[in-house]
């Protein structure tokens, strides 16, 4: 599946590949690579609210800050979330941006092997072979319960809006 006009590079429209994930349906699996070239599936965190920040590549000053953001962020929530960040990047690229710019908190993983997150999400760039920059919030049951697609690739997601979401999330879970 194709969709044409939600996202922009530079202004220039671009096409992203598989389905439109929407609001309250369950995410799919996927399977990614850490920086040890280990096999992660969505499933390894089963019974956490996830937070998936998708960055273009950690090697732009955009990326670079979002996942920062997110690492800062993620060192304030309870155990119960996990913060992690996709990219295209190699898993040895990723090493060394987590290692320099001291990240932590955040688990990052490379999409690059198969583009099982990015299809599966809907975020895989065709032209590019790179993700959209976006947002995910999956509560403990792996439902949808927040999604922005960045429509500008060079542009930041809200993070309020995704914080307020997250907060939404996490006091449902602690209710239930």
């Amino acid at each position: 599946m194709e969709r044409k006009g939600i996202i922009t590079m530079r202004g220039k429209a671009l096409t992203l590949v598989g389905p439109d994930l929407t609001i309250g349906v369950k995410a799919p699996g996927f399977i990614a690579l850490d920086k040890d070239l280990l096999e992660v599936k969505l499933s390894d965190y089963a019974g956490k609210i996830k937070v998936i920040s998708v960055t273009p590549s950690l090697d732009t000053p955009v990326c670079d800050l979002q996942a920062r953001r997110f690492n800062h962020e993620a060192s304030l929530l309870p155990a119960d979330v996990v913060v992690l960040n996709i990219s295209m990047d190699l898993p040895f690229a990723i090493s060394r941006f987590c290692t320099i710019a001291g990240i932590e908190k955040v688990v990052a993983l490379s999409d690059h092997r198969d583009g099982s997150f990015g299809e599966a999400y809907g975020v895989l760039i065709k032209e590019l072979r790179l993700l959209a920059r976006s947002v995910f919030i999956l509560d403990k049951d792996d439902i949808v319960r927040y999604r922005e697609i960045v429509s500008e690739q060079g542009n930041h997601p809200d993070y309020e809006s995704a914080l307020k979401a997250l907060q939404n999330v996490t006091d449902v879970a602690k209710a239930a």
